[in-house]
């Protein structure tokens, strides 16, 4: 198994075989917590137009998303775990657009399959792909905006990595690595957009003990996300 770390928009583009988008502040983090949550259908979109373009033909479709970290004008949400653990999704079809994952998702042509990718569904994610067994896996950490790499995404990257190989890494100096790095936003007071509790929901390594891939959708714009 050929197993490589990319980075940002050009991995994205870069990536072959299976693949796998990580966005750990939070686009992939949340959207485990919304299909833990009972979402019948969770389609990631790189643009809002297209999000708002689905609502009107789809009612009762919920949005999320951000754009700069801040939820969306007329979304339903932003893009915090914090504001979705607890909500009943069972049923909803959720609508998911943003700066970085979603992106990834748009631009990871090439791949074979994709896998949505965080710290919360890690092991889950290493467990799936030993059982695909492929030739090639490609990592890609999109950072902020799919412009700039963070440490967060890298060391999930490594962790799926290091799991697939039969290494360890230290996940809590990594971790404690984070909040110096794209973590820091979330200590500065700044509630809202960027609440505390993110940071902590999206490093609980291993929460879920299920992997999520994106099935291509028949319309050839939405693709929906599925637990496998």
């Amino acid at each position: 198994m050929n197993v490589q770390i990319l980075q940002l928009i050009d991995g994205a583009k870069a990536a072959k075989g299976l693949t796998v988008i990580i966005d750990v502040f939070r686009a992939m983090t949340v959207e485990a917590y919304v299909i833990s949550n009972g979402a019948k259908d969770l389609i990631p979109m790189a643009s809002i137009e297209d999000a708002y373009r689905y609502r009107d033909e789809h009612p009762g479709t919920l949005l999320m998303g951000e754009r700069g970290g801040a939820k969306c004008p007329g979304f339903d949400f932003g893009n915090s775990p914090t504001a979705v653990k607890d909500y009943d999704f069972t049923g909803r079809t959720v609508v998911h657009t943003t700066s970085a994952g979603t992106q990834g998702i748009a631009n990871a042509k090439d791949a074979t399959e994709i896998v949505c990718g965080s710290l919360v569904c890690g092991k889950a994610i290493a467990d799936y792909i030993k059982r695909q067994d492929p030739k090639d896996v490609s990592l890609v950490c999109m950072g902020l905006a799919g412009k700039k790499e963070t440490r967060e995404d890298t060391l999930c990257a490594e962790y799926i990595k290091a799991l697939l190989e039969g290494e360890t890494i230290d996940l809590s100096k990594g971790i404690e690595e984070c909040k110096a790095d794209d973590g820091k936003k979330f200590f500065l007071g700044n509630e809202e957009v960027f609440p505390e509790s993110d940071f902590w929901l999206s490093v609980e390594a291993d929460r879920f003990d299920f992997a999520m891939k994106v099935i291509g959708g028949e319309d050839g714009l939405s693709h929906t996300v599925r637990i496998v």
